[in-house]
């Protein structure tokens, strides 16, 4: 089943750099798809474009379609916020918030009006043991989040995504300022999630999006260059571009 269609897309910023210039894909439900390429490539473009982050930037133009649900969500009458809470975005570093490691995670619940603490706590449980962090914190949810490891705040920001429960989460480079222990404990988590979750991440490396990737869309100054299952692209890529730069012979 495909959970994004994405159709001619393309991307103009305002000082006339084109970020994504004919970008044609379709994204399976409930697999990790792994975006990646040099710095620069539209990875990160991308990814903000399917829940509207792109809204922020200085966008000049944007043409084509990006059809969740069979509704274009580029049309201007779509409701946003309802689409962040169902596409959830988890971004390069850990980012908790001043609070208790309770608080963040029901962070979003919280401002999307539940006030019901016993739902608040069956919904904060849920999500830490989805994150593979309940065993670790069960029994300080008073602490700040400030007071965990660098890896454990990763685990509480991704959380506060699944307390929301999204149909898809996104990754944008989640484990670039991680140790390689707890980079192996997310690839884990992240295995484990897609049989519940549709996973799109730019990976921190082309190794990494190697290990992980069901699906792969290799991306090269704006345009994605080829785009298949993982196993066949990092092994036989068709394109001599996806093989110099897989193979590390530039990049």
């Amino acid at each position: 089943m495909k959970e994004f269609f994405i159709r001619n897309l393309s991307i103009t910023y305002s000082d006339n750099n084109e970020s994504l210039r004919n970008v044609n894909m379709e994204i399976e439900a409930r697999a990790i798809t792994v975006l990646f390429g040099p710095a620069g490539g539209g990875k990160s473009t991308f990814l903000r474009v399917l829940n509207r982050l792109n809204d922020l930037a200085d966008v000049k133009e944007m043409k084509g379609e990006v059809l969740f649900h069979g509704e274009n969500i580029l049309d201007p009458g779509i409701n946003v916020i309802e689409l962040r809470r169902k596409v959830g975005m988890v971004f390069s570093r850990p980012v908790p918030l001043p609070l208790s490691i309770f608080d963040n995670v029901a962070y979003g619940l919280v401002m999307a009006g539940e006030r019901n603490q016993s739902r608040l706590r069956e919904a904060v449980e849920k999500a830490l043991k989805q994150a593979f962090l309940w065993d670790e914190v069960h029994d300080r949810l008073k602490d700040s989040a400030y007071s965990l490891s660098g890896g454990q705040q990763q685990r509480v920001c991704l959380a506060r995504v699944l307390a929301l429960e999204p149909e898809v989460i996104m990754l944008d480079e989640p484990t670039s300022a991680l140790d390689p222990i707890a980079t192996a404990n997310i690839e884990d988590m992240l295995r484990e999630l897609k049989n519940q979750y549709t996973i799109i991440i730019v990976p921190h490396n082309v190794q990494q999006a190697a290990r992980i990737a069901d699906y792969a869309a290799f991306f090269l100054m704006g345009e994605v260059v080829e785009f298949g299952k993982g196993i066949e692209l990092f092994q036989v890529p068709k394109d001599k571009r996806t093989s110099d730069y897989v193979t590390g012979r530039f990049g």
